[in-house]
């Protein structure tokens, strides 16, 4: 952990990391309360996949702070279920971010991504590295939500897929 960035200021919802490496429109759309998930079958079936999934684990959906939302916590891991591992990166630096908010609370974790669908699992640890790369993020985050203007569409191969693709492209 860097002393000298102020997280009290920086700190975001986890969801808001993941759209970042996704897709930095979506974010600031995401921010501004324009939200288009509950229109997507692909995010209804990845909210169905969570309910059915790890239903024997005891603390599913902890929330924290009203910001970060785990899928279960056990006694050493957080662990966040996905429906696929197109977004690897994005999923892992959401888990990654959990992990670094947790341990400026002071509590050390380890964090696990479970692709049920693929039969995969991604173990995640913090690294340095990762905290200093989050840490850049957080900034670039707060930066981007405070443009009054959207970012530019992307226009990636994954866009036709998003939630979003109507209201960019359409």
């Amino acid at each position: 952990m860097i002393e000298d960035i102020n997280f009290n200021r920086l700190k975001v919802n986890g969801i808001k990391v993941n759209y970042f490496y996704i897709c930095h429109r979506k974010l600031w759309l995401f921010d501004r309360k324009i939200t288009m998930e509950d229109k997507s079958d692909k995010v209804l079936l990845g909210a169905l996949l969570h309910m059915d999934s790890y239903e024997r684990e005891r603390q599913k959906e902890v929330l924290i702070d009203n910001l970060i939302s785990i899928d279960i916590l056990d006694g050493v891991n957080i662990k966040e279920v996905k429906y696929s591992d197109k977004m690897e990166k994005a999923d892992k630096m959401q888990v990654l971010y959990y992990l670094y908010y947790l341990k400026n609370l002071g509590i050390e974790k380890q964090g696990i991504i479970n692709y049920p669908k693929q039969k995969k699992r991604e173990f995640i640890q913090l690294t340095e590295e990762a905290e200093k790369e989050l840490e850049a993020v957080l900034i670039e985050i707060n930066k981007i939500l405070k443009q009054e203007k959207p970012p530019p569409v992307i226009d990636a191969a994954y866009c036709q897929k998003c939630a979003y693709f109507e209201f960019c492209y359409g």
